[in-house]
This record gives C-alpha cells, sequence and structure tokens, in this order.
C-alpha cells in the first residue's frame, strides 16, 4: 500500500495530482492520500483532508512507500518506523511555499539511506512504481528518542540552575 501525505501546514496539489495520475494507471495498488487544504481532490484514490496522529501514525506503519514533500517531519516519521520514503520538494516558485528550503533539506538528506529525492512528478511516478518493485534499503532507521548522553547533559543543565 501506498500512503501519501502533504503534512498538516500547506496545500501540495502538485503531489496529490501526481499520486492520483499513478493511482489511475495502476488501479490493483492500493493508495490512500492524505491532502490537507488542497484544491485538488484525487479522483482514483481514496483521501481525507486531516487525520488524528494515531490514524496517520498507522497508515505509515501498514504501508509498503511513503511518499511525501521533503518536510523534516516526514524524513523524521519515515526512519522511526524505517518505511522507504519517496519525496518531491515544495516550490516557491509554484507557490507550494514562501522559500525554496525544501531544496536544501532535499540537497542534505538525498543520500540518506531509505529516502528517495525526485525533482518533478514523472520522476515521482516512475519511481513509485520502482519503489514498489524494488524497495529501498531502510535498514538504518533513527529512534524516537534522543541518546542517552544528550539526556543526561540536558538533565544536568537544568538542574544545575
Amino acid at each position: 500500500m501506498i500512503f501519501a501525505s502533504v503534512g498538516s501546514m500547506l496545500p501540495f496539489d502538485r503531489l496529490i495530482q501526481a499520486v492520483d495520475e499513478w493511482a489511475a494507471a495502476n488501479p490493483s495498488d492500493e493508495v490512500y492520500v492524505q491532502i490537507g487544504h488542497g484544491e485538488y481532490e484525487p479522483k482514483h484514490a481514496p483521501f481525507v483532508r486531516m487525520m488524528p496522529h494515531t490514524e496517520y501514525r498507522r497508515r505509515l506503519e501498514d504501508c509498503d512507500l511513503f511518499v511525501a514533500h521533503v518536510g523534516m517531519g516526514s524524513i523524521l516519521q519515515s526512519l522511526e518506523v524505517k518505511k522507504q520514503l519517496l519525496m518531491l520538494p515544495r516550490l516557491a516558485s509554484l507557490r507550494e511555499h514562501t522559500t525554496d528550503h525544501q531544496l536544501h533539506t532535499a540537497a542534505r538528506f538525498r543520500d540518506t539511506e531509505g529516502l528517495l529525492i525526485v525533482d518533478d512528478t514523472d520522476a515521482l511516478k516512475a519511481a513509485m512504481s520502482r519503489l514498489l518493485r524494488e524497495p529501498l534499503k531502510t535498514s538504518a532507521g533513527i529512534s524516537r528518542f534522543a541518546p542517552q548522553p544528550m539526556i543526561d547533559n540536558v538533565a544536568h543543565y537544568l538542574t544545575a540552575r
């Protein structure tokens, strides 16, 4: 199952429309989309505008492929549950965000195990098909919690005041 999400902050109709076009061309593959407050509503995949965090987390844990924008929340959550993540950055020139910081985030995380960043919707659709057949390696992951030495340092700092 593919779970696609735009997060909770801004619409990302270009991503949603590309996922919906892929769903139309691949009707035997299950796709579920969280579209936020965008104008485009999928015609070939079930969708919800927003969902409770518990449902979001369940869908993320149950999916075979997570598709999202290049947001830190998406990156961290996919690494936590060791799910392959396919990302398309929002572009300021298309009024998908106020800055192009997602391009900088993409550059920083482009070589991270389990993540694939594409530059356009054609590449996104091609990668969706490929990643269902040949999943990315996702063994690294990250913990939901800070390392114990960091927790100890913060606790020491707070109690020393």
